[in-house]
């Protein structure tokens, strides 16, 4: 995490991360040039075995349709096969727009200076950040976040 006195690179860089998911295949890659053009984005990061995230999840995937328009980007660093499961689990691969995938070298907990899950980065159809947010958030106050 951030040494005393340091701000999180988050600030400093007000944009989507440059950050590289490996997908559940673990053959392929998800970057930022792979999200869709002009469509804000929720980043969430999260841990299969998190409760609160379970629970969000559910919350997000059974009000999907209130996601029109906004790519949702599910990142762990969780093992591979946990992200599997939960990806399973959840049907996630049903919904096009929503990505999973692994941060396999610990980029983003110390990017955004991570000390609780879920984590939310917010981002407008440029990629800016609006805001972030470390907790369960409900749907409502995501959706407002990204101006829904």
């Amino acid at each position: 995490m951030c040494q005393e006195g340091q701000e999180a690179p988050y600030k400093k860089y007000p944009v989507y991360p440059p950050v590289k998911l490996l997908m559940a295949d673990s053959l392929s890659w998800y970057a930022k040039d792979d999200l869709p053009r002009k469509k804000p984005v929720m980043l969430l990061l999260f841990n299969p075995k998190c409760e609160h995230c379970q629970h969000e999840t559910t919350e997000v995937t059974a009000q999907i349709s209130r996601y029109k328009g906004v790519h949702i980007v599910m990142a762990t660093t969780a093992p591979l096969e946990d992200m599997r499961g939960f990806i399973a689990k959840y049907n996630l691969s049903s919904f096009d727009n929503i990505t999973v995938g692994r941060d396999t070298g610990f980029f983003l907990p110390v990017y955004f200076d991570i000390h609780n899950l879920p984590f939310h980065a917010f981002y407008n159809k440029k990629l800016e950040l609006i805001s972030v947010f470390s907790g369960s958030m409900t749907v409502e106050k995501t959706l407002t976040e990204l101006g829904k």
